[in-house]
């Protein structure tokens, strides 16, 4: 039987040690904004009546904010120099030499 993504999503809480405060702001660190309420419906046993599946969309979400949350912000690049050319002729073509 494969996990679904609600299974995942109840390993990763578990094993991280994750409580509702820290995933609302996990996510958040993503621009996604998730409520106490949602994640309960979330984590409650298949059979309960306000049982709701993870989406693809919800966990992907909230792996990118645990990625930022593990690691940190990625760092911003710098813009690149524009590199001199090295050609001393500035890059033009040279005739080829004509033989008779």
């Amino acid at each position: 039987m494969a996990l679904s993504n609600n299974d995942i999503f109840k390993k990763l809480r578990v094993a991280l040690k994750l409580r509702d405060d820290d995933i609302v702001k996990i996510c958040a660190l993503v621009d996604f904004a998730v409520t106490k309420s949602e994640l309960g419906a979330i984590f409650r046993n298949e059979n309960h009546p306000k049982y709701v599946e993870c989406g693809d969309q919800f966990l992907r979400n909230f792996l990118n904010g645990l990625v930022i949350h593990m690691r940190g912000p990625m760092p911003e690049k710098k813009p690149k120099a524009d590199k001199p050319t090295l050609k001393k002729d500035g890059g033009k073509k040279k005739n080829p030499p004509k033989t008779n």
